[in-house]
């Protein structure tokens, strides 16, 4: 019966996100707490746990089901069609690609925290060279199913509706706004008054404090999230159960701080998701550009407008001391807000930001076409940040081995941080438009007006909508870049 069907289906799935979220709170372990000699059982672990989920998402019966099963009302309706686009992805893919990618994935994220820490990307050129060979070999059968571009079906995964040929017109049109900007807003900014430092100082034990009161005041729920520390900043876990890291360091309490309010964002998604669909495909976040959105909307349009750092500026110097100055808004706007050419993806501000992401776009479509082979990748990064942003990285550690994205198998995933930031600014200035008083609100540190507009136009709605019609839903208009540049211009190209 198609009712039976349909609940057999949501029993399934249901199966298979728990499995997803157990393989999740593995990887969170592995990049907090894990001891080094256990990566390779815990790569056994990871691929057992893909191997598992497969299995069950293109046994027969799936397919089975999903042609008779009906859906009523649009939410079920988009649930089943999620269902099967699951599927079909899937169903390209043999179980044992899916567990040897799990394996080389979990082993070369072993060998570039090793690499990085030398800077020496020939430890790790093995290690992902079969990576990105798997990767290829997965691109090539999800292409041949889906009828995409290799690397359209990998952005997929990630985003779904986007692809290269719609990202690479709107970052072309960002790197000829880039090459005009920069220049200008660094001139803008050698004729201000140079920021004052904070007086630091900063022990770690004060930072964990205030960076958890700050991720609670602005709205997650420390009954259902914890804060621990790794090498890179992430958020993960469940919508029950959100884990956050961040990394400390005793000289720059921003690190810390601003990386805590970014994850917060990207928590707060995971806690407003509809419980109703909780691991059902439509309960989903809407994919990965949406999820940076939150973030973005958080730690950028939010907690660095100049209301919320005039509230936050007081908060640091009841934590750490000092003479005011320094913690008045227009200094931490001046510190924190510094546009600068720089190595570092995670350390780059919003002009420069989208550079980083445009080169790493064009690099992997080309590792995942072909065109560029892994040994290569060095001197092509290296070029790249030369003709990006005028500099050129001194080592690897600051050049191709930074991010852990691709060492983990994440191929396609890099272009949602763009997208997000202007997602962000766009959402951003609607909410502004929707809510009366929320810059006012924000100058008190409350971020509930803010996060109630998000609750109801975007966390709440799950995956009932691709990317661009929940933009449309929630802004009147689908992914409008000329927001962000907007939002760019007043914030840093005006003197």
């Amino acid at each position: 019966m198609p009712n039976a069907a349909l609940n057999r289906l949501k029993a399934r799935f249901a199966r298979i996100a728990a499995l997803g979220e157990a393989a999740g709170m593995l990887h969170w372990d592995a990049a907090t707490m894990m001891p080094p000699g256990g990566g390779a059982s815990r790569g056994e672990q990871l691929a057992a746990l893909a191997g598992l989920s497969h299995e069950l998402l293109t046994a027969p019966v799936v397919e089975e089901d999903l042609e008779i099963a009906l859906a009523e009302g649009d939410w079920e309706q988009a649930n089943l069609d999620l269902m099967t686009r699951a599927h079909a992805r899937a169903t390209a893919l043999p179980t044992e690609l899916v567990e040897a990618t799990a394996r080389a994935n979990s082993a070369c994220e072993k060998v570039w925290r090793d690499a990085k820490a030398r800077a020496d990307f020939a430890l790790v050129c093995p290690a992902l060279t079969e990576v990105v060979r798997l990767q290829r070999e997965t691109a090539q059968a999800l292409a041949a199913e889906l009828g995409m571009d290799p690397y359209d079906a990998l952005m997929d995964g990630y985003q779904r509706g986007v692809t290269a040929a719609d990202v690479e017109p709107v970052f072309a049109a960002y790197q000829a706004f880039l090459a005009e900007a920069l220049p200008r807003a660094e001139a803008i900014q050698a004729r201000r008054p140079a920021p004052q430092p904070l007086p630091g100082p900063f022990p770690v034990e004060i930072q964990r404090r205030l960076s958890r009161a700050l991720s609670e005041r602005i709205g997650l729920d420390y009954d259902h999230a914890r804060l621990d520390e790794s090498l890179h900043p992430f958020c993960g876990g469940t919508p029950a159960d959100v884990r956050l890291t961040t990394f400390y360091d005793e000289r720059d309490v921003a690190k810390a701080l601003l990386g805590v309010l970014h994850e917060t964002g990207h928590g707060l998604y995971e806690r407003g998701l509809p419980e109703a669909w909780a691991r059902q495909p439509v309960g989903e976040a809407a994919g990965m550009a949406a999820h940076e959105s939150q973030s973005l909307i958080v730690e950028m349009q939010a907690c660095r407008s100049d209301a919320f750092l005039g509230f936050l500026g007081g908060e640091l110097r009841t934590a750490f001391g000092g003479p005011p100055a320094p913690y008045e808004a227009s200094n931490l706007a001046r510190l924190w807000r510094h546009v600068g050419r720089g190595f570092i993806r995670v350390d780059a501000d919003e002009i420069t930001y989208p550079a980083h992401v445009i080169l790493r776009f064009r690099l992997e479509r080309a590792l995942i076409g072909g065109d560029l082979q892994v040994a290569d990748l060095p001197g092509a990064w290296n070029d790249g940040m030369e003709a990006m942003l005028g500099i050129t990285p001194p080592d690897d550690a600051r050049g191709c081995l930074q991010d852990i994205h691709w060492h983990d198998g994440a191929f396609g995933y890099f272009p949602s941080y763009t997208l997000g930031a202007m997602a962000a600014a766009q959402l951003m200035k609607a909410a502004r438009a929707a809510v009366p008083g929320l810059d006012d609100a924000l100058g008190r540190g409350d971020m509930a007006p803010l996060l109630g507009w998000l609750r109801a136009n975007v966390h709440g709605k799950g995956s009932l909508l691709g990317f661009q019609d929940l933009l449309r839903a929630a802004t009147g208009k689908p992914l409008d870049p000329a927001d962000f540049i907007e939002h760019l211009t007043v914030r840093y190209l005006r003197d």
